[in-house]
């Protein structure tokens, strides 16, 4: 128990395979027993909250959080960071994660980078809101690396021979994917190179002649042109929110933590901004 409040439950997986993708991408599987019981499928932005021991700071077994919040102090208690579910298979009882990788910076990646089979994490979850609307015209999916696994899921589920328009931005051409779908996919990959991120990626967006605006839209990754196209969405184009899936992963100047506190004051200036301009 911490702060008075008990400890949520969490899961337990082990690595089984580590798979470098790309330059900055790697692929984690998890699998083994302790991923009994874990369900994900309803929606395609699945994600787990990865638990990460700080440096030289070592958890007996079990792993117990309850017991580690009330016997440790704080700074010894794991930090947590958030991961799409990039695929879950119940018959193989496997978990699959892709990290994106910028060197020793961070937590997550370096873990990604280094870890071997048969370690283990511990992860809360899963949690996620979003899955392709069967209903929709036409789909619309944006975003940079850290939405790309939750793109790829998302155009598995779009349905047969229904459009999707898909905005990926990545460093070049040698972090490009391959993504399959059944439905009629048209995928711009867009290359950063030395542009802010998502600038170049606002910028296609808006060239994007719309085939109409029964669109469902997924647009997620940097805060700053989530923002951006969300005004545009809304206040240019028109498009309810019920019809979007919109918000920041991460802002660049921040790391996870103060992204995290800040997000919601972030999240209601935007609110506010766009209701001003809608009732103009």
């Amino acid at each position: 128990m911490a702060d008075g409040k008990p400890a949520r439950k969490t899961t337990r997986g082990q690595v089984k395979r580590v798979e470098r993708l790309t330059p900055h991408m790697i692929r984690v599987v998890l699998g083994g027993d302790g991923l009994a019981g874990f369900e994900a499928g309803e929606f395609t932005d699945h994600y787990v909250k990865l638990l990460f021991a700080p440096p030289k700071v070592t958890y007996p077994a079990p792993f117990d959080l309850e017991a580690i919040q009330r016997d440790l102090p704080r700074d010894q208690w794991p930090t947590t960071r958030t991961y799409t579910v990039r695929s879950w298979d119940p018959e193989a009882v496997e978990l699959t994660l892709d990290f994106v990788y910028h060197g020793d910076s961070g937590i997550a990646g370096p873990w990604a980078a280094r870890v071997q089979p048969g370690e283990e994490i511990h992860f809360f979850g899963p949690g996620g809101a979003y899955a392709p609307d069967p209903e929709a015209g036409w789909h619309l999916m944006v975003g940079d690396e850290s939405a790309l696994p939750a793109v790829a899921a998302s155009l598995e589920r779009v349905p047969p021979g229904a459009l999707a328009h898909v905005f990926l931005e990545v460093a070049g051409p040698e972090e490009e994917q391959q993504l399959d779908s059944p439905g009629d996919v048209k995928i711009v990959w867009v290359h950063r190179g030395d542009a802010k991120v998502g600038e170049s990626l606002v910028a296609a967006v808006r060239e994007l002649d719309f085939p109409s605006d029964t669109l469902h839209a997924f647009v997620h990754g940097e805060a700053n042109f989530v923002k951006t196209l969300r005004r545009y969405l809304r206040t240019e184009r028109g498009i309810p929110l019920s019809q979007l899936s919109i918000s920041g992963y991460w802002r660049l100047g921040n790391d996870d933590e103060s992204w995290r506190a800040s997000k919601r004051e972030w999240n209601q200036r935007i609110e506010e901004e766009e209701a001003t301009a809608l009732s103009a």
